[in-house]
């Protein structure tokens, strides 16, 4: 088995350079660096995870918290991004459950379970505004944190998140543009940053269009197709329907659902827009709001390095972009 004093040996440098070329420390001469690694992969040396940890005082560990299932169609094209970056530097995932627990003589909490284990810093995905005394062990502490789609900040704390009120404008600008005054929004629940942020372009852009509002074309309710579905089902038996419908993709594929079994046609009898361009939307020909997923996961990822690795940092917005598709007409 190849060892760190081989590798030292064989490119006639010394075991510390070594150890700097593993570790991307400074200090070394860029040929030198290039003929280290190519003499790492020839020999297809892996240098030992404790030795690593020992030298650099760090795990190459990164935890992520995530409430929602780790096969969700939106996350797990995040977990993609993440995995892109963080391993290109070394690091490995850890997948910690959300479970937070406690009996009378041991507590797990987020910032227990992030020590406990030993990560270097944690990516927090998928919570709301509900109980944020959760977070405040976290924001407290030096663990490097990032949330996605959670807009809390601290020393070593920061977020990322798509830009949803521009998100949302541009949807309501885009089914007015197509003749539709009476416009229906399915929100996600109340306690969400992107469900608020969304909600807040919906109404300053069906104020500013001058189109019709009414209450009980709000709805609210969890990120599935059932929400959509339950909402549909109130919405045609309304006298003043609306023509169309604004909702997350999977609440607005469960609106289709919906919609087709009681006889309706979308586009034809109602337009249906989404945001977030889930894969499963496809199959739906769904026009949406195109979220960058893979972005949302590269850009927490480097955020949380910057952290990390005590560089400057400050939250990200990313862009978002309108795909038109089949489920959308003029009227």
């Amino acid at each position: 088995m190849t060892t760190i004093n081989d590798i030292a040996r064989i490119a006639r440098v010394s075991k510390a350079t070594v150890s700097k070329v593993i570790n991307n420390y400074p200090g070394v001469k860029e040929e030198t660096r290039r003929h280290v690694l190519n003499v790492i992969k020839e020999y297809n040396y892996w240098p030992s995870s404790v030795a690593r940890s020992l030298s650099t005082n760090k795990s190459f560990t990164i935890g992520i918290f995530e409430p929602v299932r780790i096969n969700n169609f939106f996350f797990r094209e995040v977990f993609e991004g993440i995995e892109s970056v963080l391993g290109e530097e070394g690091y490995d995932i850890l997948y910690l459950t959300n479970k937070l627990w406690e009996n009378s003589w041991l507590k797990f909490s987020f910032k227990e379970k992030c020590i406990n284990r030993g990560v270097d810093g944690v990516i927090m995905m998928g919570f709301g505004r509900v109980n944020l005394s959760e977070f405040d062990g976290l924001l407290n502490s030096n663990i490097p944190t990032v949330f996605v789609d959670l807009d809390l900040v601290g020393s070593n704390t920061s977020y990322v998140t798509s830009n949803n009120v521009e998100g949302a404008e541009m949807a309501i600008r885009y089914l007015a543009g197509l003749g539709h005054k009476k416009i229906a929004m399915i929100k996600g629940p109340a306690g969400f940053k992107l469900a608020n942020d969304r909600f807040t372009g919906y109404q300053k852009t069906i104020h500013e269009l001058n189109l019709e509002y009414n209450p009980d074309w709000v709805f609210s309710g969890e990120y599935s197709m059932e929400t959509g579905y339950d909402a549909v089902n109130k919405i045609i038996k309304m006298r003043n329907r609306p023509t169309a419908i604004f909702a997350e993709d999977m609440i607005a594929i469960g609106a289709i659902r919906a919609l087709r079994e009681n006889g309706f046609s979308v586009p034809e009898d109602f337009s249906v827009m989404g945001f977030d361009n889930i894969e499963l939307g496809l199959h739906y020909g769904l026009t949406t709001i195109n979220q960058d997923r893979n972005g949302l996961g590269e850009a927490a990822s480097r955020l949380l390095l910057d952290i990390i690795n005590k560089k400057s940092f400050s939250p990200v917005i990313l862009p978002v972009e309108l795909i038109e598709r089949d489920t959308c007409r003029s009227i």
